[in-house]
């Protein structure tokens, strides 16, 4: 009798992992039905006016006020106003700090002696929240313009350089070894062993630096803004227009999760190579 000899656990697993996979419409049904559940309970919750003690709904107003006032909204001029404020500033910010993150990164990942001298003052500053630096921001630049997109630039700039410097740190060595070994020179391997092997890492930390500049405009905005989202967020909690601070913040979710969508689409464009895991 013939010895059985057990399959591979990669294998016996296989055929698991295939029945978790469903079909891409099956897969938008099940997200839309997840933003459906949302709207019903937040609709429920607001206007049966729930008071769980903790937190009390009397105030929120439903999502048919809220979808009034954001068709309002997109009839008036002020919308264009706000919107491209906060587009100018985050293209400004968020530009600048993704040159200078990925620029910086992989010097600091490649260069020993870049990595000791900028690291550990970047990692000094990196805790510090974007609300700490609006008060020096204010007193360095003479508008107020310069500094919301400092701000833009500071809350993008480290998720960017981090990301950036672990990607570059992550590449194989043996890829670099076998580069040399080929008659490589420093630039060859640069632009065709870092860089391809860093660009995933580079990819996310671009997308999340963009999530992470719009929290920090917003917040600069609601306090020495004029125009922009989080100014129009702020001005309606001051003259109690509940139904648009919903919308204001809303939109800079839909904003910020469009652009950081778009950046990673981007990214896989120009990275074909890359497959994230648990993707097939």
């Amino acid at each position: 009798m013939s010895a059985v000899h057990p399959l591979p656990a990669a294998a016996r697993a296989a055929p698991r992992r295939r029945t978790l996979a469903y079909a891409p419409p099956v897969r938008r049904a099940v997200q839309a039905a997840s933003i459906l559940a949302v709207l019903v309970l937040w609709h429920l919750a607001a206007t049966h006016r729930v008071d769980l003690g903790v937190v009390t709904f009397a105030n929120v107003p439903p999502p048919r006020e809220v979808l009034a006032a954001a068709w309002e909204l997109l009839q008036s001029p002020k919308l264009l106003n706000h919107l491209g404020s906060s587009l100018l500033r985050i293209g400004v910010g968020y530009g600048l700090a993704a040159v200078l993150g990925v620029a910086l990164g992989l010097a600091i990942g490649r260069l020993r002696v870049v990595h000791d001298l900028l690291l550990p003052p970047l990692e000094v500053l990196r805790p510090i929240p974007a609300v700490a630096w609006i008060p020096l921001a204010i007193l360095m630049f003479p508008s107020s313009e310069g500094s919301m997109m400092f701000i833009t630039f500071v809350g993008a700039l480290f998720p960017i350089l981090l990301n950036t410097v672990h990607g570059v740190e992550g590449v194989d060595p043996r890829l670099i070894a076998s580069a040399k070994s080929l008659g490589a020179g420093r630039r060859a391997i640069l632009l065709e062993v870092i860089l391809p092997g860093a660009a995933p890492s580079i990819i996310t930390g671009l997308a999340i630096g963009m999530g992470t500049s719009w929290f920090c405009l917003v917040t600069a905005e609601m306090i020495s803004g004029q125009f922009g989202i989080g100014y129009y967020t702020c001005e309606s909690y001051t003259i109690q227009n509940y139904e648009d601070i919903v919308v204001g913040m809303l939109l800079i979710g839909v904003l910020g999760m469009g652009s950081s969508l778009l950046i990673k689409r981007l990214g896989g464009l120009f990275t074909p190579w890359h497959r994230p895991r648990g993707k097939a």
